[in-house]
């Protein structure tokens, strides 16, 4: 009993002292947002066509299906050529923003408005990926995903430096975007443009309050029991979140291969051969035909498939294993970008399937980026600022310096 007990406030403790998986979330943080900004700037001449008022699902379309789904959308404020510009510049800056780790909290925020307002405006616009970025983007807003390599985690770094020199400090940013954005979502509300379903509307004024308050908290009591109270709720958020990010994958994997065990081509191994000769997904067609000409190799890649989707979220438990599963599902699908035309697809899953790469590795891989970049500043003649190697704090990413 004593055992069981010891086991338990162990885990109790591991779940609420830090947010787990920093190396993890930054890395789906940078590719989710990644995927998102190249797609749009992809898209960008065809925004109008896609989701703006050129689009053939025309606004009094989208207006009568939101109306039916409580779907959360802000092109469905108004139907104007100004206000499409508008939300889609945001979308883009807001990704990209993301993607540095600059006032990651709120931009996370603004990440899910934009991807849920594309998204939600031309529902038949996309593939499968975008169905994975539409869950993912509600998610990372739970999540401290700026702990490591972002923008909000150098900032930190400087902050104490100088408060260790004994220098004040001062945020001004992080209160001048609350302001803003507070007041822009007092607008909407007052007005009743915030219809339809109350989840996101809720999650919105929970997050802008959230902000109000650790800022609040972090100026009049430092670091004291409050302080640590709301540490402790945002590392259980973020646990929490970041355990949902990965059950969703896991569910992904397994729904689609259990799905395949009942399609008869994929019973008898020819699945695979039919995409390579459709025309919307062969952009290489001579490709699609040196892949498909080898029967064996067909029936090799489509028992494949299914077994390492049926497999993967029952290797988690060996960690071996779940390696070399996870790398063969990865070039999988740089496969599937490269050969069936689907690189924002591949991009999606590629960086689901990243929250489960191991720490050792990511570690591995930010040190040699760190020199790669240290050596382009001095072949450009720039000089490291003091503090720029120093590790990240995982207490970088917090609602008052993520504002």
């Amino acid at each position: 009993m004593n055992r069981f007990s010891l086991a338990v406030s162990g885990g109790i403790a591991r779940v609420t002292e830090a947010a787990l998986g920093p190396y993890q979330t930054a890395v789906i943080r940078i590719g989710f947002s990644a995927t998102w900004l190249l797609f749009l700037l992809r898209e960008l001449p065809h925004r109008h066509e896609l989701y703006g008022p050129d689009s053939p699902w025309s606004w009094d379309l989208a207006q009568q299906l939101i109306a039916s789904n409580g779907s959360f959308t802000t092109l469905m404020w108004s139907d104007g050529r100004v206000w499409f510009e508008i939300v889609y510049v945001l979308a883009v800056l807001s990704s990209a923003l993301l993607m540095l780790g600059w006032r990651t909290r709120t931009m996370s925020v603004l990440f899910m408005v934009g991807v849920l307002s594309l998204q939600n405006r031309s529902v038949f616009m996309g593939d499968g990926g975008d169905n994975v970025l539409h869950l993912m983007s509600v998610y990372l807003v739970f999540t401290r995903c700026a702990q490591v390599w972002s923008l909000d985690a150098r900032r930190a770094v400087r902050e104490r430096a100088a408060r260790a020199r004994g220098e004040r400090v001062t945020d001004r940013t992080g209160p001048a975007l609350w302001g803003v954005l507070g007041a822009v979502l007092a607008a909407v509300t007052l007005v009743g443009r915030m219809q339809g379903d109350w989840l996101i509307p809720a999650l919105l004024w929970t997050v802008w309050v959230a902000q109000a308050l650790w800022w609040l908290v972090g100026r009049r009591a430092g670091t004291g029991e409050p302080r640590i109270l709301l540490d402790v709720i945002g590392n259980v958020v973020h646990n929490g979140a970041l355990l949902v990010i990965m059950a969703e994958a896991c569910l992904i994997y397994a729904t689609a291969g259990w799905y395949k065990v009942q399609g008869s081509r994929w019973q008898d191994g020819t699945a695979v051969y039919y995409p390579l000769h459709l025309e919307y997904f062969s952009p290489w067609p001579a490709l699609a035909d040196l892949l498909s000409a080898s029967g064996t190799m067909v029936m090799l890649v489509t028992y494949g498939t299914v077994l390492v989707q049926v497999a993967f979220p029952f290797t988690l438990f060996n960690r071996r294993v779940k390696n070399v599963l996870l790398a063969v599902m990865m070039t999988e699908h740089a496969v599937i970008a490269v050969v069936l035309g689907l690189p924002f697809f591949s991009l999606a899953m590629i960086a689901a399937d990243a929250v489960f790469l191991p720490t050792g590795f990511l570690r591995r891989l930010g040190g040699r980026a760190a020199r790669v970049r240290d050596r382009l500043a001095r072949r450009g003649g720039r000089v490291s600022l003091p503090g720029q190697r120093a590790r990240e704090n995982p207490e970088a990413e917090h609602v008052g310096s993520g504002a």
